[in-house]
């Protein structure tokens, strides 16, 4: 499993990747996104929230831990930091098996429930408004996907 880097350097850039992205994403696709808080990953997810044909306002779920979204696919925004220490279990399953996309941050807290294949994606800063997006695809689906928006 390769690990892929892109590079942006604005706002703008980071969505309009995670457009694309979004655009090619399937029913059943697991995203798990990482990075220090302000890196960029609520910014992501609204591109990718785009790439869906999602309308609504996409803000972070830190506090409700699961939004959804309606689009050409529905989007699960995961946000399960706050279940660091909790053996809680949400149906995560149902979610990952559903008809929809699912992002989920802070996925390190829920690693026995993720699904063996995913896309899991890293954003650091490198800059004031520069970002790296790392991207590793895990199982060929996800390999395929990448491939793509290269």
């Amino acid at each position: 499993m390769s690990a892929y880097h892109f590079k942006t350097k604005s706002a703008e850039e980071t969505m309009s990747f995670a457009e694309k992205l979004g655009s090619i994403l399937q029913s059943g696709d697991v995203l798990t996104l990482a990075g220090d808080l302000g890196a960029g990953k609520t910014t992501f997810t609204k591109g990718l929230a785009k790439g869906l044909g999602i309308t609504r306002t996409v803000n972070s779920p830190t506090f409700t831990i699961i939004k959804e979204y309606k689009g050409r696919l529905p989007l699960y925004h995961m946000d399960v930091y706050r279940l660091e220490d909790s053996d809680e279990d949400l149906g995560f399953e149902e979610y990952f098996s559903g008809d929809g996309v699912c992002v989920v941050e802070w996925a390190v807290f829920i690693e026995e429930h993720l699904p063996e294949e995913r896309l899991e994606l890293v954003i650091s800063h490198k800059g004031d408004d520069e970002r790296e997006i790392q991207i590793t695809p895990i199982g060929k689906r996800y390999e395929e996907r990448v491939k793509e928006i290269m």
